[in-house]
């Protein structure tokens, strides 16, 4: 009977956990440094700005269930080195104890380590890291001192940044977000659309601070305010949510690694040492818009890698189909979704690409209802007019669209092809010519130098 060590269970260790022990025969024991697993981070935001009560619901898995499976499974357990010629890794358990343990395979789940702002006062209190569970915990038991915290520095424009800038205004505090870079979620986004959700953060009172560098945390014992190179501003609380970078210190001297240091791994997931696999954010991935390996931190992307893990272990050989970053969010009613490779990040990567916009509204004019536009743009190369990307935003919730275009993507699709794709019309959803449609006749006109 092979033995698989399973090192991290969150996303992709459930997954992975979970794909193994539905074979027969399998040993698996896992060791995992937290307290709990499955933690739906992108719920941190609705919890702390008490849209939801509890933070209780943002957990889908126990450890217990691995335990009615047959697995062995360690919490509070850190792997403090791997010998790979013995295949063994020495653990120390939660009481102490140090123990040496043997593998036929190893998997690394160890995930993703927040980064830190290499700046003087970084380590005053209710300067606050936001990634588990217990740091959402600490957030809120702070907040039920009201009268303490008045206003709140939240430094990163991305997904996390701005989700928690809206959680603490709808808490009534003062709220200010900071980044380096001249515009919010500019890694997922072009212009019109996170210009769009800037001026609705404006309008709710959310200060923004953009293009600017931190430089300083301010205070004696607990942070008073954030210098940046333009400005100070006053803060009860300063949030870091300035990014991620992958957990792979126990490979680093034996494992091939990407180029930020994730673990290098094939499609299916192994490592440089086949009999070493790595899942989720401590790995890489293949990125099908950019047709290369790459990084890219989503849960969604490491359950699939734990499934695919899981499977080649066992016997069943699967390769990962690559992925395209597909993400959404709302914010203030304000919904946002993309796929793939926005214009800004396409001309960084050096491809030669065009774009189509359109928006027009969801429904067709005779519907009596509210009838939101909806604004989309398609991404492409201009060779070969693959679609690359594809970005949406609407008051009205018309993200599900954006999973058409991550397979448009994963599967080549052209702008040539999309207006003829088949898609359905009913009045209570959509517009006969839909803007999907509409955008690639749009283009093919154009292309063929027609009239619209």
């Amino acid at each position: 009977m092979a033995k698989t060590i399973l090192v991290g269970a969150n996303h992709a260790g459930t997954a992975c956990a979970n794909t193994i022990l539905s074979y027969p025969n399998q040993e698996l024991t896992i060791y995992d440094q937290n307290s709990n697993i499955s933690f739906l981070g992108c719920g941190m935001a609705l919890w702390i700005g008490e849209q939801i009560h509890s933070g209780d619901g943002l957990f889908y898995a126990k450890p217990e269930n691995f335990l009615a499976k047959g697995a062995k499974v360690n919490m509070e357990s850190q792997v403090l080195s791997v010998d790979y010629d013995k295949k063994t890794v020495k653990v120390q358990l939660k009481d102490g104890q140090v123990i040496e343990d043997h593998y036929d395979n190893l998997v690394f789940a160890t995930g993703s380590i927040p980064n830190r702002i290499p700046v003087k006062g970084f380590d005053l209190e209710n300067v606050q890291m936001v990634k588990l569970y217990q740091n959402a915990q600490e957030v809120i038991e702070k907040l039920k001192n009201k009268g303490e915290f008045k206003k709140v520095c939240v430094l990163g424009g991305g997904y996390i940044g701005v989700e928690l800038a809206e959680a603490f205004q709808r808490l009534g505090l003062e709220v200010t977000l900071i980044d380096m870079v001249d515009r919010i979620l500019a890694g997922y986004f072009d212009a019109p659309f996170s210009d769009e959700l800037k001026n609705r953060m404006e309008e709710h009172g959310i200060k923004l601070a953009l293009g600017e560098k931190v430089e300083e945390f301010l205070g004696e014992g607990k942070v008073s305010g954030v210098k940046t190179d333009k400005g100070v501003y006053d803060a009860d609380m300063v949030i870091c949510a300035v990014g991620f970078k992958p957990n792979a210190s126990l490979g680093a001297d034996h494992l091939k690694l990407y180029a930020n240091g994730a673990y290098l791994v094939n499609r299916k997931q192994q490592t440089s040492d086949p009999s070493v696999y790595a899942i989720g954010d401590c790995a890489s991935l293949y990125d099908n818009a950019r047709g290369r390996e790459n990084y890219i931190a989503l849960a969604t992307n490491a359950v699939r890698s734990g499934v695919v893990a899981g499977h080649n272990i066992c016997g069943t050989p699967v390769e990962s189909l690559g992925v395209q970053g597909s993400s959404a969010l709302g914010i203030y009613g304000y919904k946002l979704s993309c796929t793939g490779l926005s214009l800004a990040a396409a001309e960084r990567e050096g491809m030669s690409v065009s774009y189509e916009d359109y928006e027009d509204t969801q429904f067709p004019a005779f519907m009596e209802v509210e009838n939101p536009k909806v604004k989309i743009r398609i991404v492409y190369k201009k060779d070969d007019k693959k679609i690359v990307g594809c970005q949406l935003g609407s008051s009205y919730d018309a993200t599900a669209i954006i999973h058409f275009f991550s397979l448009a993507i994963q599967k080549g699709l052209t702008m040539a092809e999309l207006p003829l794709v088949d898609l359905f019309f009913m009045p209570h959803f959509n517009q006969p010519y839909n803007y999907v449609t509409m955008a690639g006749l749009q283009w093919l006109n154009k292309e063929l130098g027609l009239k619209g």
